[in-house]
């Protein structure tokens, strides 16, 4: 199962180029699912769980991996369904997402498929607020083309973890708060669970958030201030990106940004559940101004402040 991803850090060169590769599993035997190779350590079997009494109903107890003490959660249960059983066919996902590390009990690990963007839908519009999917694809899948489901992991997280949105008493800087009400921030994201975060973060400070679903959403209404003959940097402070996006991820996103120069000089800040050294480096690539992880509300406002400097002084 190691050999899975061995090679997932030269993967990381699709990043920028609008493509992705996600690995395949199941949760049951009729449906497959997904999530980014990019947000996963490692494919391990099972290990013996202890027990976390107390916890959320869906962590099915604690794993020892190399003297790292990760919790597990029963993925078929925290998306809505009957908790998966345990049994020699189920695996253990280990990933990392906003600076924690967690394992997501599975059944059978397929393999990874490589895509584009492109190839990648939003989940259907019928499909109600309460579903865990950031979005779907169809594939070849042993001969017959086969619907694959992607977990919206930030959701799932979001709902065991309970993010703390508060900021910190020292955050704020006080001379630039009368500046912030009225502000518009536009956010490109696929996750509605993020969207709500930064939108509830940024709306404790007055600040009002244009939310779009995919890069491809976000760059034509920039484009379409901007045939209107209306400023960019006049119609938002700066623009949140997430980096993996249906249609137009938020490298591509930038790079197209960057390449218009009616909008070339908006401030762009990637905020992205990715982690490694590989996101540094694209930014610098595409030119994003700041880079933040996911969750970080102190960051974020951070960064917020560090905009309007450059506007008020």
């Amino acid at each position: 199962m190691a050999n899975l991803l061995d090679s997932v850090d030269l993967r990381t060169q699709l990043v920028g180029e609008n493509r992705l590769e996600l690995l395949l599993f199941r949760i049951s035997s009729t449906q497959l699912y997904a999530i980014n190779v990019f947000k996963v350590k490692e494919v391990v079997k099972v290990p013996h769980l202890s027990a976390m009494p107390g916890s959320h109903p869906c962590i099915c107890g604690v794993a020892n991996i190399r003297g790292t003490s990760i919790p597990v959660i029963n993925l078929r249960q925290a998306i809505g369904f009957s908790a998966m059983d345990m049994n020699e066919d189920c695996n253990l996902i280990i990933t990392e997402y906003n600076r924690s590390v967690q394992g997501f009990l599975v059944g059978k690990v397929e393999h990874i498929v490589n895509m584009t963007w492109q190839d990648i839908m939003p989940p259907p519009r019928n499909a109600g607020r309460n579903h865990y999917l950031t979005a779907i694809t169809r594939m070849e899948h042993e001969g017959r083309q086969t619907l694959v489901s992607i977990i919206d992991v930030e959701k799932v997280l979001a709902e065991i973890i309970n993010y703390d949105i508060r900021l910190s008493e020292e955050v704020l800087d006080e001379q630039l708060v009368p500046y912030m009400p009225g502000r518009k921030i536009l956010i490109a994201d696929d996750s509605s669970t993020a969207r709500r975060q930064v939108k509830d973060t940024l709306g404790q400070l007055g600040i009002e958030v244009l939310e779009t679903n995919d890069g491809a959403e976000a760059l034509n209404l920039l484009k379409s201030w901007a045939d209107s003959g209306k400023t960019v940097t006049d119609e938002i402070l700066m623009l949140i990106t997430d980096a993996e996006m249906p249609s137009m991820d938020g490298y591509r996103l930038t790079h197209e940004i960057r390449q218009d120069k009616r909008m070339s000089k908006l401030f762009i800040t990637l905020n992205t559940s990715l982690s490694g050294s590989f996101n540094n480096a694209m930014v610098e690539k595409v030119g994003c101004d700041r880079f933040i992880s996911k969750f970080q509300p102190d960051l974020l406002v951070q960064v917020v402040q560090e905009r309007l400097r450059q506007i008020v002084d």
